[in-house]
């Protein structure tokens, strides 16, 4: 593999050897760019397993600074890091674990008027957020955007993650159409959270993005997964499309962005 010096294949060694990655799909990881939105529970093991991936170019989104109660669960970070700006912290690990990837950092908190502007340079997004709104904006920009996603939340002792492929299958609004009212459901501040559980739903949500980069495999498109981890149990509910969905059914309400 001429291509790749005597460090590369060290490290990619085990990924070289996969004959859906080969040296192909190395390159393909290489040259692939990937957006975190959030670098706390769910970005953390996504950034840090799509680095060592050898994935080429990451962006992390955050505009918050880590507080020592992120370190329960968010492993970007340190305790030397708090008080911090995440998306700091974020690249510095990043750059340690990997220094072949490129990670660029928006200490920003997206809205209507910057996240088309934010996602454009990206090949897929990871919603790694942890409030509604900003997982129905991530949504319909991506789906106006026709930009991949993988979509992940969790809560207690739970997670979901689903892969939105936008003009092939169902996107989040055909899950659930609008953000529930406010106080309606709790946080993971107010309910709580097992730090392990974002663990496994980042890791899937970082596999699906490398599944999406190298072709291969069956995404969960049209297919949300359930971990239920007090009965270590995972189980999958279909997803069908909603031709009346407002932002990709047939005649959509949504056009365009709006706070």
């Amino acid at each position: 593999m001429p291509d790749f010096t005597d460090d590369q294949l060290q490290r990619y060694s085990r990924q070289l050897i996969l004959a859906e990655v080969g040296g192909e799909g190395q390159r393909r990881l290489q040259q692939a760019k990937v957006l975190v939105i959030g670098a706390g529970g769910l970005g953390s093991p996504a950034a840090l397993y799509l680095a060592a991936a050898g994935v080429g170019h990451i962006g992390i989104v955050d505009s918050d600074a880590v507080e020592l109660s992120n370190l329960q669960r968010q492993l970007l970070h340190t305790t030397a890091d708090v008080g911090t700006a995440k998306v700091d912290s974020a690249r510095r690990t990043l750059i340690a674990l990997n220094p072949e990837t490129e990670v660029l950092t928006y200490p920003l908190r997206l809205t209507s008027q910057n996240i088309l502007g934010v996602i454009a340079d990206y090949d897929i997004v990871v919603d790694a957020t942890d409030n509604h709104p900003a997982r129905f904006l991530i949504n319909d920009a991506c789906v106006l955007s026709r930009k991949p996603f993988a979509h992940g939340s969790v809560l207690r002792f739970e997670g979901q993650v689903m892969t939105i492929l936008p003009g092939e299958g169902p996107c989040y609004r055909c899950l659930f159409e609008q953000p529930p009212p406010p106080g309606l459901l709790p946080s993971c501040q107010e309910a709580g959270v097992l730090g392990a559980v974002p663990g496994v739903i980042g890791t899937i949500q970082a596999t699906e993005v490398i599944k999406w980069v190298l072709g291969k495999g069956k995404l969960l498109v049209g297919r949300l997964l359930i971990y239920d981890a007090l009965n270590l149990e995972f189980r999958q509910v279909a997803v069908p499309r909603n031709p009346d969905c407002p932002v990709c059914g047939e005649r959509p309400s949504i056009t365009e962005l709006t706070d």
